[in-house]
């Protein structure tokens, strides 16, 4: 491994790249109705259909419902085994609510999370066992002493009367930690042998930039812990010297969705790009998935990125972009048989496109596209399903229902 040149190339060459994130909002954080009607470049893909698949439309009738609203800024939403929503709020609790949409408890006791930017309460998963044992996993942006903040992923146990977590442990940090509000990635996913994904970005500014590409970093990753926090059995870095062995697949940018197909089995991730550079991936143990080496983006502020390449040996391509943007948040692959044509495939909620995505994926490329819910005119934050039904929230506070008619 040859880290260390990796490292002093990237912090080299980062000096002459412009992270627009520094200069303005980054694209999480704002809407930009410009690049959802244009392509931002010319760049070619690296096979057909990477991109701009031919649009589908659903002919099953469907619905939609307004469950709720105020939900202050929702960032996660995931069922409970008794079919009710659990919620997280980025100022730092959550929401359990019915599945018509009815506030049934309020959540606290979390420890204190950094409110601000992309920062806060983040994501949130249950224990397999969580029937028996009540215990939850979530991911914060979390406060260090020297000013600076990491993405963290803690455990607790929800209380008898489930208005607070108890016996809270931070188990994992995703270092270094940095002064910057954006680029958490932070959504976790437990996988059949009860090992837990998370997904951590490299937090905007250009020294995690470059760190994305680094083995000893732990930015811009895609990691795999054990449910205390060690590095799962397996992981393709464990025995490797001068390397993090919780780390999974790297080189990423700003991992905000994760799931795992129910057909395949294979772990599928959406990451937020530069402008017009968001990526689909089918992720694999020990992969490259390239930022910022190769990218299918430019600057925010319009100017190349690095040597402006989208193809390099030894980096994984992505399976799909959006140039225009999608601005790709949470995900969940469809598995009923409720909406019979929708059944395997993938959605993905949409910010700055304000949508819902819904892919169909074929022999894991992408051979159909279509935007559900345009008329809301919302930044749909997450999105997640139970019995035939994607419930969803917006990062306006809204909890919306999609059904079979």
């Amino acid at each position: 491994m040859q880290q260390k040149h990796f490292s002093h190339f990237f912090l080299i060459t980062a000096v002459a790249i412009v992270c627009s994130c520094n200069t303005k909002k980054a694209k999480d954080d704002s809407t930009q109705p410009e690049e959802n009607t244009k392509a931002n470049t010319d760049y070619k893909p690296a096979f057909e259909g990477q991109t701009r698949i031919k649009n589908i439309a659903t002919t099953t009738p469907y619905k939609v419902d307004k469950l709720a609203e105020k939900l202050g800024r929702p960032w996660a939403i995931i069922t409970m085994p008794d079919d009710r929503l659990l919620i997280t709020e980025k100022s730092g609790f959550m929401y359990i609510y019915s599945a018509d949409g009815v506030l049934v408890k309020k959540v606290t006791g979390f420890p204190p999370v950094v409110d601000g930017g992309q920062g806060g309460l983040l994501d949130v998963a249950l224990d397999p066992d969580f029937t028996k044992n009540k215990i939850l996993y979530w991911t914060f942006s979390q406060q260090q002493g020297d000013s600076t903040n990491l993405t963290a992923v803690a455990k607790g146990q929800l209380s008898a009367d489930e208005t607070s977590v108890q016996n809270v442990q931070v188990i994992f940090q995703a270092t270094p930690a940095l002064k910057s509000e954006n680029h958490f990635g932070s959504r976790l996913l437990f996988d059949k042998d009860g090992n837990l994904f998370v997904s951590a970005g490299e937090r905007s500014i250009l020294e995690g930039r470059a760190q994305a590409q680094l083995l000893t970093a732990g930015l811009g990753k895609v990691f795999k812990i054990t449910k205390e926090g060690k590095p799962a059995p397996g992981n393709p870095f464990l025995n490797q010297p001068n390397t993090k062995p919780e780390i999974y697949s790297y080189g990423h940018r700003n991992p905000q969705g994760l799931d795992i197909n129910p057909v395949t089995g294979d772990l599928w991730e959406v990451e937020f790009g530069p402008r017009g550079g968001d990526e689909l991936n089918l992720i694999k143990p020990g992969k490259n998935y390239g930022w910022p080496v190769i990218t299918y983006g430019i600057e925010y502020d319009g100017r190349k990125i690095g040597d402006s390449i989208q193809q390099k040996e030894g980096m994984e391509q992505p399976v799909y972009y959006w140039d225009p943007v999608a601005s790709p948040s949470g995900m969940v692959f469809y598995a009923s048989d409720s909406i019979p044509e929708w059944k395997n495939n993938l959605f993905i909620a949409c910010l700055s496109s304000m949508h819902i995505d819904r892919l169909v994926i074929e022999n894991n490329k992408v051979v159909g596209e279509e935007s559900l819910l345009l008329d809301k005119k919302e930044r749909f934050r997450d999105v997640t399903q139970m019995k035939g039904k994607l419930y969803a929230v917006t990062d306006g506070g809204i909890l919306f229902r999609i059904s079979k008619q």
